[in-house]
């Protein structure tokens, strides 16, 4: 019964690509091996996102004065709903942290470099989704520190030069943050972002699929192993501890609701974003109000934006690893810019 199925599925669908995925894929080895391990992590916490943001859909209402109350139903009526939530805001920073990691570690094994450059490209446009993933859905609960971060968050565009203000009053859907802001920030969350990663990641899995996993210059191989089952059950095991720590740091440390957001209030002076936007804001706040003439929170914007575009196009300007040739600028540029990002964090935390 079924070697008939299997041909009647063989039939009308080609499936030599999961063939070889499952017998033929290997994966090389080496003493970074277990770097390779964080992408399928940050997958993982992808998948939570979508199961348990699916489960808060049944119960959240995207309007201004019910968004609050919905997610105060949730945590106090709905059985389970307050770990849902916790799962749900938990694994949101920690596929971010994966993220991050799963960069930094493909950044030093210098797996950009020919002919995966689109990779890299892909990766870090994936990287800006989940941090637009964690700031459009920072609003929805409607409380006191999601409103004035928002309205903190979204104004930092108004210095774009020429179309500052038209930008801004495209994220608010009007002059301030109100219910037409969560409306449009709650369909960008559960529609036009899922549908934009879905795409650059199959995009990316392709690409992955197809070149494989890149081997570090300069690193004695210890052979390949194959990737199903060994690679795969390895990864299973990261997922195991991933879902662990989740699992603990909901139950323990619950995602807090807050007060209810009153845009009529005063902002709070601890209010400051989620972590992974901490470096960013602090870099403005360190800003003077004029370089020679210029506003310092456009040249503060104006930094960030050529940082970014300097991480996206890395594989196009590191010419040496391009052509399997060292390139130890690149590497302290990097060590550099951790360092930094770590440090400016956590005086943005702290201070």
């Amino acid at each position: 019964m079924m070697k008939k199925i299997t041909a009647w599925i063989e039939d009308r669908l080609d499936l030599s690509t999961l063939r070889h995925l499952t017998l033929e894929k290997t994966v090389p080895r080496h003493r970074y091996t277990s770097l390779h391990f964080f992408g399928g992590l940050a997958l993982f916490f992808f998948v939570v996102q979508i199961i348990t943001g699916i489960l808060l859909l049944l119960y959240y209402r995207p309007t201004a004065k019910e968004a609050y109350d919905s997610v105060k139903f949730i945590v106090t009526q709905v059985p389970f709903g307050w770990l849902i939530r916790s799962i749900h805001s938990w694994s949101a920073n920690l596929m971010i942290f994966a993220i991050f990691l799963h960069m930094f570690a493909k950044y030093f094994l210098k797996a950009y470099r020919k002919p995966r450059e689109l990779t890299w490209v892909s990766g870090f446009i994936l990287l800006s989704l989940a941090m637009a993933f964690g700031f459009t859905g920072y609003l929805l609960p409607w409380n006191e520190l999601a409103f004035f971060a928002t309205r903190v968050g979204t104004e930092t565009v108004q210095v774009t030069p020429i179309i500052g203000e038209w930008l801004l009053q495209v994220m608010r859907g009007g002059e301030d943050v109100t219910g037409a802001t969560l409306n449009r920030f709650f369909a960008i969350h559960v529609t036009v972002l899922p549908l934009a990663v879905m795409g650059v990641l199959g995009l990316h899995l392709i690409l992955v699929q197809v070149q494989g996993m890149s081997k570090p210059l300069n690193v004695r191989q210890k052979g390949e192993m194959r990737f199903f089952p060994n690679f795969m059950l390895r990864d299973l095991m990261v997922w195991m501890v991933g879902l662990g720590i989740l699992v603990f740091l909901s139950t323990y440390y619950p995602w807090e609701l807050g007060k209810q957001a009153d845009p009529f209030a005063a902002a709070p002076a601890w209010i400051k974003p989620e972590w992974y936007f901490l470096s960013m804001y602090q870099l403005l706040k360190w800003m003077p109000s004029t370089i020679l003439g210029i506003s310092g929170e456009l040249i503060g914007f104006m930094l960030i934006n050529i940082g970014g575009i300097a991480v996206l196009l890395v594989p196009f300007l590191d010419r040496k690893a391009s052509r399997d040739e060292r390139s130890p600028l690149f590497t302290w540029i990097g060590v550099a810019a951790v360092i930094g990002l770590v440090l400016i964090t956590w005086y943005a935390k702290y201070f």
